[in-house]
């Protein structure tokens, strides 16, 4: 690897991550509410829109092995940032125009979304690529924490100023609005990646580790995909981030109707929980971003122990809210709620980590197409995970006749399904240190050796 980002180039990175949550916050939450209240358009249209974004990063794969034959990841990152800036803006203008023309405003908005997607897949998988090979690996987790943190800064930052201008509410104010924070946040990755990227890949040494036979044609994307999807730490990962993501995003739309139907909270009240769950998010990440680096976190296997903690607890704090609601209103929401956003963020910033630090493990110049994978694999799951878990309460709530028990059954699948990722996450990283089952001398030797030199603070090999 050339360059080493120190952590001036780290938070320059996280920059790129602030500007693209500003511009996706307007499009999933404002441009939401937009066509539901202001237009009177069915929940059902921003739900698909939105889908649609998240259907389009299934290209990510493609996003990042470009970047691994380039052989270098800036072009990648501010091209997916323009045409998310462009795409962000789009979808302002598709929204007004629903306001006097739905069916021209539904067919820009499909255009706008696409290029949403587009954007965050190549800007996303490109940048995360940039830090798996420009970060030392004691900083990964740290890097991992700081880029989360940044990137849900972008959404509050955004979400607090912008709402603020819009009122009294207006069509064009809303497109004016949209154009300003576009323009600024694409300014604000130029400036965040300009020279931070050292040239230590060349194309023609990328090349050469494509296939011979495909080396100019799509033949060689789809090689090189089956590369790393043969590769069994990569595709055992793969599962691992469905499924973990799959559990993580299904709670997202039921937990506030749970607050209000099960607890009997306003609007107002289950709004401030979210907020209580959002400040256990981030306290779990700066935790795994200070332990992981300052506490010799430096290895897969530590990461393999925040994600592996993290799943169990989110596993465990979903189950007691499936028994919270059944005992009723002298349980501790706020508290259960507040475990689970803590256990959430450990398991979201060591899970990254752990792309970071896999990212480099198999065959060469392919960290953008397992990252892509991986984000395509993340990108599918919060796809499905909003419409299932709301989807299963609709379900059972059909089932079972009290409310209290349809949503304990939700939340104690939900939380199976964190269990189910915490015994993939040791399954995935099982052989990381103990090489070979065959010989058991050998491994307790090899683990034994990693425990020592951990304590040591020392580096193996």
């Amino acid at each position: 690897m050339g360059q080493t980002l120190g952590w001036v180039g780290i938070i320059r990175l996280g920059l790129v991550q602030t500007a693209l949550g500003a511009i996706v916050v307007l499009t999933t939450s404002t441009l939401n509410r937009v066509m539901v209240v202001e237009h009177a358009l069915p929940a059902m249209l921003p739900g698909a829109l939105v889908a649609l974004h998240y259907v389009v990063q299934l290209s990510r794969p493609r996003w990042g092995y470009g970047s691994d034959i380039g052989g270098r990841r800036t072009p990648w990152i501010l091209g997916g940032m323009a045409v998310l800036a462009i795409g962000g803006f789009a979808a302002s203008v598709a929204t007004a125009w629903m306001e006097t023309n739905t069916a021209a405003g539904i067919a820009l908005a499909v255009v706008a979304f696409t290029a949403i997607g587009g954007g965050v897949g190549a800007a996303g998988t490109s940048l995360l690529a940039l830090l798996a090979t420009s970060v030392d690996e004691r900083r990964r987790p740290a890097a991992a924490a700081i880029v989360w943190i940044m990137m849900i800064f972008g959404f509050v930052l955004t979400a607090g100023i912008v709402g603020g201008y819009l009122d009294p509410f207006s069509s064009a104010r809303l497109m004016t609005i949209s154009l300003i924070v576009s323009v600024l946040a694409f300014g604000v990755a130029v400036l965040a990646v300009w020279g931070v990227e050292a040239p230590s890949v060349l194309p023609s040494e990328a090349q050469t580790a494509l296939p011979e036979h495909s080396r100019d044609s799509g033949t060689a994307f789809r090689t090189a995909l089956k590369e790393v999807w043969e590769e069994p730490k990569a595709r055992r990962f793969t599962i691992f981030v469905f499924v973990s993501m799959l559990a993580y995003s299904a709670q997202d739309l039921i937990l506030e109707p749970f607050a209000g139907a099960v607890f009997g909270m306003t609007p107002g009240e289950s709004t401030r929980l979210a907020g209580v769950q959002h400040g256990g998010v981030l306290l779990g990440m700066i935790l795994v971003g200070l332990a992981g680096s300052t506490l010799g976190g430096r290895t897969l296997g530590s990461m393999r122990l925040w994600v592996v903690g993290g799943c169990c607890g989110s596993s465990l704090a979903l189950l007691a809210l499936a028994f919270g609601g059944l005992i009723g209103s002298s349980y501790p929401l706020q508290l259960n709620v507040f475990v689970l956003g803590f256990a959430n963020g450990v398991f979201a910033v060591a899970a990254i980590g752990s792309m970071m630090n896999l990212a480099g493990t198999g065959r060469e110049s392919r960290e953008g197409t397992r990252m892509g994978l991986w984000g395509a694999a993340q990108a599918m799951a919060f796809g499905l995970g909003g419409f299932l878990g709301a989807a299963a309460i609709d379900f059972t709530r059909m089932i079972f006749a009290s409310v209290e028990t349809a949503y304990a059954a939700v939340f104690a699948a939900e939380g199976l399904l964190f269990l189910t990722s915490a015994l993939l996450a040791v399954y995935v990283t099982r052989d990381q240190h103990f090489q070979s089952i065959r010989n058991p001398r050998q491994a307790f030797s090899d683990g034994l050796l990693h425990e020592v030199y951990s304590v040591k603070g020392e580096r193996i090999g």
